[in-house]
């Protein structure tokens, strides 16, 4: 019994070591064939190759600032006052929406 129950775990062992070695085999021979086709970038195991459109996609460039919708107001908005400035956080979220109402109208007009 005791010989069957170790002659089970082996095989079991021995497959899952030739699975081991065959999944690393693959794995460098990919490596080596992104390696000699010129893209280093993709030869670290497991990591997909940058491409074009993913690295231009990742410059430095912030979006525009968005100003607050007060009338006559210069200050920048942020998200902490509910997209207006410090100075008109306290306004009522009824009249900020008038004056983004008004802000669209004139947009639109022109």
């Amino acid at each position: 019994m005791e010989s069957n129950i170790r002659s089970l775990v082996e095989g079991f062992v021995s497959q899952v070591v030739d699975a081991i070695e065959a999944d690393n085999i693959r794995r460098i021979q990919d490596a080596v064939s992104v390696a000699c086709a010129g893209d280093i970038g993709a030869a670290r195991l497991g990591h997909p190759a940058r491409t074009a459109v993913s690295a231009a996609a990742t410059p430095g460039r912030s979006r525009p600032k968005q100003f607050c919708p007060v009338p006559g107001c210069t200050g920048v908005a942020a998200p902490v006052y509910g997209m207006v400035c410090a100075k008109h956080k306290d306004f009522s979220k009824a009249k900020i929406n008038e004056y983004r109402a008004e802000r669209r109208a004139t947009k639109a007009a022109k």
